[in-house]
């Protein structure tokens, strides 16, 4: 059994050889760093096309890649399928009953037979068991239905908060996220608008621009009133009246106002962000692959979604650092329509710019489809490997060969060649055209580890989803109640008087709960000024923390019971009327009460507002300031296989010197000893015929005189001398290539041990968590108030935190 679990390299299958149409013995590695040139998989139904790709996808699971990954069809939540025991009861919820009836058999004996099935396929392939369990150790796989709640929802429209300060200040990230949300925004509604030409384009985009670069996030509500009343009256030399006149600007909002109040819009509101980072890696760090299935999606809803994913998937790539090595995969499948050749749908833009610039960045993407005559080659021209299975049409076949051939950039390209092997290609044999590589080859592939059952419906979806794992309240997460609620106390219609001593406010009111009776209820609220200094880790950060905690009935306030808010809210100094309030704890009335907030608070903050420094004792390296510890673990991941493939580079070059310094002299021993060989050989005949030639005159009593039949004996066995003294050089000259080929066997036994240790080598970087304490003589109270946070009782008599807060956690 050939060992091909190799340092970044993807077991796709074994060569096959075209002349005797069967496999060979040899295994086909794929290097994974050719894949940050591209990919292009092209099959009709039935060719394998699937099968090859999810087994590219569960290598780069097992090598540690992270995958972005949009499925139309739904077969791509097939990677969920995977079963280490190979146990029938684990095929059997998957199984297509009508298929089974089909064949004639029950559910339970056709589950057996998939079973058996799986379990002898992988065999052939030389797959253990173990190996699937590898694979779900190695990476977790999420789906994400947009716009459904049936697998994890995603929240498209949360890309109105403002970035990050680092994204904001490179104009070109800014400019491709803010292109990304309007974009999403005008496709719902239906505009396919040209950031150019398109005035709602341009009207959007400044709105945006204007906010983000305050670092202002932004509703739907907000947006919808600032198109109707902008913050600026020119746009470029035009006045804005004479640009975007109100009443149509008018008519723009109202189509928003309707697209929030529709029933399905709650949808694409609810879930987690569409955050990329965060859908290639786990909270801890650890690699997802992140399903995108819009199958159940209308066609201008995919259109919308696909396209915002690849203006994000921009947005991400240009803050990371670039690398020569693979960093992450994005992966399309039936990128029909979104790629064509003449028109320029929306998602045309960003696909040709990840193809001509996610290289520098090692972000590979693989686009599989079955319609090749609907494909940009142009743009296509920049995949460096193309997988060719078999095609329905003579005109597809053409059409492939045209995009080879310009995609070849070698100028060896033997159409006539190529269009053989494509015609005779059969079932799960791939015809792989790779730049880095001197030939095409064929390849049969590998199977599955996965359950390639077909395409799987929102129901199927919906059992293997999970909630995802516990990180920071989203804003559009249920908002924790800092106390009990309002039902606990004694309410009053009339507002209470507030001592002096204290600043009130009031917290605004969630637009969603407006139209309700609100009930009002005492809190602490502070923002307080921390001091966070670690030399060693570069660390010297002042951040300001703004906490809520609830009261108790003395009016001390709970600091330990506080929560964490993402920012210090807009409060107002009125409240909503009509109202009713709890009623102001006694202790309030006293100063002391009061100035033991500060007191406590700051012992609080001292305590158990310490940061969580991460380091990296290996590598020497500490968290960014700014940097999730799951953006560390992946920045630290990528470091390790540079490194790794670094050294494997290294390792390869020098050996592969040395390897050609010994086979060179190999092929010269080789030589020699040929030439020794050929010379005894060409000697041993003369000899023999001398010899043979002397006996024979002997024998048939020529007439020569004794001294001349002496001499020609005499110069046969001289003649039989130099041929021992020839044999001796051609046993040295065994010798010495026995020698030689020992030296190569210990060379090449040398590469190959310290291949497999440099192949042990994990990238799972350890983690250390250094606890920083804000410096005590530096924490300062920015602000202390009596907060009023509004509350509404349900018809079923929960009551809801109506306050426009997004919460952070716990304090």
């Amino acid at each position: 059994m050939e060992t091909y679990e190799q340092l970044g390299a993807f077991y796709l299958g074994r060569v096959f050889d075209p002349v005797t149409s069967k496999t060979l013995p040899e295994a086909l590695l794929y290097d994974a760093k050719d894949l940050t040139t591209h990919a292009l998989c092209v099959g009709m139904t039935g060719s394998g096309k699937t099968g090859l790709c999810v087994s590219l996808l569960e290598e780069a699971a097992l090598d540690g890649i992270p995958a972005l990954i949009i499925d139309p069809k739904g077969d791509l939540g097939n990677l969920l399928l995977t079963f280490p025991e190979l146990r029938p009861e684990d095929f059997a919820p998957w199984i297509d009953p009508q298929e089974a009836a089909r064949k004639g058999e029950t559910m339970d004996s056709y589950s057996k037979k998939i079973a058996a099935r799986w379990r002898k396929g992988l065999a052939d392939w030389d797959q253990p068991a173990d190996r699937i369990a590898r694979l779900k150790q190695a990476a977790e796989v999420a789906v994400y239905t947009p716009g459904s709640s049936s697998g994890r929802p995603l929240s498209v429209l949360r890309s109105l908060d403002a970035p990050k300060e680092a994204l904001r200040t490179d104009t070109t990230a800014m400019r491709d996220r803010i292109m990304s949300a309007v974009s999403g925004l005008l496709g719902l509604l239906g505009i396919t608008g040209d950031p150019i030409t398109s005035r709602e384009h341009i009207l959007l985009s400044t709105l945006l621009d204007l906010a983000w670069k305050q670092g202002e996030n932004l509703e739907l509500t907000d947006l919808i009133h600032r198109i109707q009343k902008p913050p600026f009256d020119r746009v470029g030399v035009f006045d804005l009246e004479t640009f975007y006149p109100a009443g149509d600007r008018l008519k723009l909002a109202m189509m928003m106002n309707n697209l929030l109040v529709s029933p399905g819009f709650s949808a694409w509101m609810s879930g987690e962000p569409l955050n990329i980072q965060n859908l290639l890696y786990t909270p801890a760090g650890r690699p997802r692959h992140c399903i995108l299935s819009i199958a159940h999606l209308s066609d201008a809803e995919r259109m919308f979604f696909v396209t915002t994913v690849l203006n994000e998937m921009l947005a991400w790539m240009r803050s990371q650092p670039g690398t020569s090595s693979l960093r992450a995969l994005l992966y399309m499948d039936e990128i029909y329509g979104y790629f064509p050749p003449t028109a320029n749908p929306p998602s045309k833009v960003p696909m040709l710019t990840l193809l001509k610039q996610a290289r520098a960045y090692g972000i590979g993407v693989v686009l599989a489809t079955q319609n090749p005559v609907d494909l940009d080659y142009k743009g296509l021209s920049n995949c460096g490997t193309w997988f060719i299975g078999r095609l329905q049409t003579d005109r597809d076949k053409a059409r492939i060969l045209d995009g080879l051939e310009s995609s070849g950039g070698s100028g060896n390209f033997d159409r006539a060649t190529m269009e053989n092997l494509i015609s005779s290609l059969d079932s799960r044999v791939f015809l792989m055209r790779n730049v880095h590589d001197k030939e095409p080859v064929l390849l049969q592939t590998r199977w599955a580890m996965s359950y390639l059952r077909g395409p799987m419906t929102l129901s199927q979806i919906r059992s293997f989803t999970k909630p995802p794992a516990a990180g920071p309240v989203s804003p559009a997460e249920s908002q924790p109640a800092p106390a009990p609620g309002p039902a606990e106390k004694t309410k009053t219609a009339v507002r209470p008087v507030v001592p002096a001593h204290i600043t009130e406010l009031f917290l605004p009111v969630d637009p969603a709960c407006s139209t309700e009776k609100l009930t009002y209820r005492p809190a602490a609220c502070s923002v307080v000024r921390l001091h966070y200094a670690l030399a060693r880790a570069g660390l010297d950060t002042w951040p300001e923390v703004c906490l809520m905690a609830p009261l108790d009935s003395r009016g001390a306030a709970d600091w330990e019971a506080a929560v964490r808010l993402a920012e210090e809210p807009a409060a107002r100094p009125e409240p909503v009327e009509p109202a009713d309030y709890d009623e102001l704890p006694a202790g309030l009335s006293n100063k002391a009460t009061v100035a033991s907030w500060e007191k406590m608070l700051k012992s609080h903050a001292y305590a158990d507002l310490g940061l969580e420094q991460l380091f990296c004792r290996p590598l020497k390296a500490y968290a960014a300031e700014d940097e999730s510890e799951s953006e560390f673990v992946a920045r630290l991941q990528l470091r390790m296989r540079e490194e790794r493939d670094l050294a494997m580079d290294k390792l390869k070059t020098s050996y592969g010197k040395k390897l050609d310094s010994l086979q060179k002299k190999i092929q010269t021993a080789e030589n020699q000893l040929a030439d020794c060989q050929g010379k005894v050989r060409e000697q041993g005949m003369s000899t023999a015929i001398s010899i043979g030639g002397t006996i024979l005159g002997a024998l048939l009593g020529r007439r020569s005189s004794g001294l001349g039949t002496v001499g020609r004996a005499s110069t046969a066995m001289r003649s039989a001398g130099r041929i021992s003294g020839r044999r001796e050089k051609v046993a040295q000259a065994r010798e010495k290539l026995a020698v030689l080929q020992a030296d190569l066997d210990e060379l090449e036994s040398a590469f190959e041990t310290e291949k497999l240790a440099l192949m042990d080598r994990q990238i799972e970087p350890e983690i250390e968590r250094i606890a920083v304490h804000p410096r005590k003589t530096d924490i300062m109270i920015s602000s202390l108030a009596l907060a009023w946070v509004p509350w509404v009782q349900g018809v079923d008599g929960r009551w809801t935190n109506a306050a426009r807060i997004q919460v952070v956690d716990k304090a």
